[in-house]
């Protein structure tokens, strides 16, 4: 372990901002983390459906505060992507081939979750399973398959918003919510805030790339100003408190994104922002160090498999003689809560058990002037730099 330590710390290059990493993977643990607690399988005479405490005990809506990270993955994706298309151009890359590099990574393991998961709908069907049941599994594996797929709209869009100011997808929210909410008409037209309000984080990340965004002040005030905005929307103009979605509660403040998701995802973005020094000196720990880029090597893996690692457990806990408290009950009492946090160790387990399967599907071919890191026959990581240096 100290010589996979080491050597991935030696790969890295020198100039490479590790805060930006840990950013990421903090974003995805967050993801993973709400939802393994925000999402119950409950078992009634044989049939799974989805529930969510948070329909019962609204009283936990900060939890989804602290879970709900997705503002933050954005802002690094815009960073990340409009640091790259700058370099590409430099090298003199076409935007084909640069974003053709982007999206692999996105869309390969995005493919296989597909493919395993046609494979497992017919077969459970043709066995004979309810098939509600698999209407409620198929729908908590997919639905995150969403934010792939406008992260790579945005992606393939970088060219073009680069230097658009976050203000104007920021207007596009508002007006959007005034003529749904503020005027009473139907909700079509909300599903244009899908890629406008997470256009806001992005932008931002792409003016954090250009130096925009240097100092406190700045994380400060998006901080100060997020929560401030955050909370009067939600106790003065009805939006909900959960920043996720409760099933069957009216409003949604992510399906579609509202006012109150992007204000709050401002607030996100500044301690994002007054995160990075402390980030840069822990991770100064070659072993912290380690754990940040291993995660950031499957970041999609991760991402798209935990679902099904959450589903794994439950149905082998039904086939061993469920139902199990915290796994296939109610979500109706903090005793369900104790019972859910004892759970996650098995939830990491499966998710551990995909990620071996599946996470050389999110692999790159190595770019030129690049440090690899690759495994050799011991299992270790070996490095070596190709091409010329950039």
């Amino acid at each position: 372990m100290r010589d996979l330590v080491r050597r991935i710390d030696s790969a890295t290059p020198a100039d490479r901002d590790r805060a930006v990493d840990a950013l990421r993977a903090l974003a995805i643990a967050g993801v993973v983390l709400g939802h393994w607690l925000v999402t119950a399988l409950v078992s009634d005479s044989g049939t799974l459906h989805g529930a969510s405490p948070l329909r019962h005990m609204p009283q936990f809506a900060p939890v989804s505060w602290v879970f709900q990270t997705l503002a933050v993955f954005f802002l690094v994706g815009g960073h990340v992507g409009a640091k790259s298309c700058a370099a590409a151009r430099t090298r003199g890359d076409g935007y084909g081939q640069w974003l053709r590099a982007r999206l692999l990574r996105l869309l390969r393991p995005m493919a296989v979750v597909l493919l395993v998961w046609a494979v497992v709908t017919g077969a459970t069907l043709a066995l004979g399973a309810d098939q509600d049941t698999v209407r409620t599994l198929c729908g908590l594996v997919w639905s995150p398959l969403w934010f792939v797929a406008v992260f790579a709209a945005l992606t393939a869009a970088t060219p073009l918003v680069v230097r658009l100011h976050p203000l104007w997808p920021f207007a596009v929210v508002l007006i959007v919510d005034v003529h749904r909410f503020g005027l009473d008409r139907p909700a079509g037209l909300a599903w244009v805030n899908v890629p406008a309000a997470w256009l806001v984080p992005y932008c931002l990340g792409a003016a954090w790339a250009r130096g925009e965004l240097c100092g406190r002040r700045t994380g400060w005030t998006l901080l100060l100003g997020g929560a401030a905005a955050t909370t009067g929307l939600v106790l003065w103009a009805g939006y909900p408190a959960t920043m996720v979605g409760v099933p069957g509660e009216k409003i949604s403040n992510l399906d579609p994104p509202t006012l109150v998701a992007v204000v709050f995802g401002l607030a996100q973005c500044g301690a994002a922002l007054l995160l990075l020094a402390p980030l840069r000196r822990l991770l100064r720990r070659p072993a912290l160090w380690a754990l940040v880029a291993m995660t950031n090597l499957s970041a999609m893996t991760i991402f798209l498999w935990h679902q099904t690692a959450m589903i794994a457990v439950t149905a082998t806990g039904l086939l061993l003689g469920g139902p199990l408290p915290g796994l296939h009950t109610a979500p109706d009492t903090p005793g369900w809560i104790l019972a859910r946090l004892a759970w996650l160790p098995a939830f990491a387990g499966a998710l551990l058990i995909c990620w071996a399967a599946f996470r050389g599907y999110e692999q790159r071919r190595p770019r030129h002037g690049s440090v690899v890191v690759r495994k050799n026959g011991s299992g270790l990581p070996t490095t070596r730099r190709t091409g010329k240096a950039p």
